[in-house]
């Protein structure tokens, strides 16, 4: 089995960089920091790769978009 990394972990992630960053930025910013083969998951979906999980995230609405690109809010990680 692959190692998964949940959603949470690359919003904490962007947290850390306290700016925006373009999709494909933080799409390069997973790889580097979680490796390009790893798989991720979230509490409602499973198995999925770097550009899956930003378009994810995108739908749920946990990023905040700007001219400058996307971050997120702490506000926007659930807690389970």
């Amino acid at each position: 089995m692959s190692e998964s990394v949940h959603g949470h972990q690359v919003m904490e992630l962007m947290l850390t960089l306290g700016k925006a960053i373009t999709k494909e930025e933080l799409k390069v910013l997973m790889h580097q920091h979680f490796g390009e083969s790893v798989r991720y998951h979230t509490c409602s979906a499973s198995e999925m790769n770097a550009d899956a999980l930003i378009e994810l995230l995108e739908k749920k609405g946990k990023f905040i978009e700007s001219a400058a690109g996307i971050e997120t809010a702490a506000d926007r990680i659930c807690s389970h």
